[in-house]
């Protein structure tokens, strides 16, 4: 965990989460009638030292039970340590296909994987009768995995996808990407990356005078996005892994023990640590023990609803039941609009109707 470094901000989340998390337990007990004692290594935000770690914990601290560190690329050093050694490894935040690799038997990967973020955005296009999509992707690995994907999965449901386009991250004006998707008629404007580049895919919408009949950016779901463009906002699809406001009983019961355990709001990275330790726990639950083999065993075939999501994984232990929500910017604020049990509204399309975007103007 990295405690040190650049990244010692946003792991404080997992480490608060897995310090509730342990509290609770104990409290009530602990597991198989032992106390959970946490051995958090800090490895000072250098994802390359995942490994050494890992092999540390299973070495020198004897760690019966282990859990993913933050981000996808240390979790990939960390499941090579578990793949090596037969021990089960908890994937809490590592959500690339690098980190779950095909084969794996040990590692069990907690949030959805980013291979998943454009099922909701297919469904709704679907569901309108959009065949044509335009696809982008900021230039940084996750946003172009993402793109991909999506592609693969649009071109096999039967929809018409260029290859993503790429983007530098300091493009500012999207006036070519608009003239390509002007002359494929593209439908829907798919686009993964930051609260940033949505926002500047809005203005050059502007400055062309283009709208595409549904736009969807991965940051349209950040407040940061509103902020940026505000009324012009209206409309924006946007992609998200998880919210406070989730209408879900573990999701409310988690966000209410966090809040009221460090007077704070948790994050997605809080979520994502408290569900796999929960996972963690109700499979050693039922196993009985903590043996390797049984507690591999009951990983594989667990279904479980935690405050991320519902957990259910592959042969290879990859996430297959967790979705990123699609929300939607109506009334200047976000809704969830996708799946229909956790809609909070229904979508409005298409993003080119302009009467309603005047009236708030």
């Amino acid at each position: 965990m990295s405690q040190s470094g650049h990244l010692a901000d946003l792991a404080a989340d997992l480490r608060k989460s897995l310090l509730l998390w342990q509290e609770e337990l104990n409290a009530a007990g602990g597991l198989l009638g032992r106390r959970i004692e946490l051995r958090l290594l800090d490895d000072a935000s250098d994802a390359m030292a995942a490994s050494a770690f890992y092999e540390r914990l299973i070495g020198e601290e004897r760690a019966d039970l282990l859990i993913g560190p933050m981000g996808s690329a240390s979790t990939q050093g960390a499941a090579t340590a578990a793949e090596r050694h037969r021990r089960v490894l908890v994937n809490a935040t590592g959500a690339a296909r690098a980190g779950q690799k095909s084969g794996f038997r040990y590692v069990f990967q907690v949030p959805a994987p980013l291979a998943s973020y454009g099922i909701g955005t297919l469904e709704i296009a679907r569901s309108m009768g959009y065949r044509r999509l335009s696809i982008h992707a900021r230039n940084d690995p996750a946003s172009r995995e993402m793109a991909s994907r999506l592609r693969e999965n649009a071109i096999a449901a039967g929809f018409q996808a260029n290859e993503p386009q790429i983007h530098a991250i300091t493009t500012n004006d999207f006036g070519a990407q608009i003239e390509k998707a002007k002359s494929s008629q593209a439908q829907a404007w798919i686009a993964f990356g930051l609260p940033r580049d949505a926002a500047e895919m809005v203005k050059s919408f502007r400055k062309h005078r283009y709208a595409p009949e549904m736009f969807v950016a991965l940051g349209a779901a950040d407040p940061q996005f509103v902020r940026r463009v505000g009324q012009d906002a209206e409309h924006a699809l946007g992609i998200l892994a998880w919210d406070r406001t989730f209408a879900t009983r573990e999701n409310a019961r988690f966000v209410a023990a966090y809040e009221r355990r460090w007077s704070a709001e948790p994050t997605v990275l809080a979520a994502q640590a408290y569900a796999a330790a929960r996972i963690l726990e109700e499979a050693v639950r039922r196993a009985g023990t903590v043996d390797p083999e049984k507690l591999r065993n009951e990983l594989q075939f667990l279904e479980l609803q935690t405050a991320l999501g519902p957990y259910k994984v592959d042969k290879d232990g990859l996430q297959i039941a967790a979705r990123p929500v699609v929300t939607q910017i109506q009334r200047g604020r976000r809704q969830i609009v996708w799946p229909e049990a956790l809609a909070t509204a229904k979508w409005r399309l298409p993003y080119s109707s302009g009467e309603e975007r005047k009236g708030l103007r």
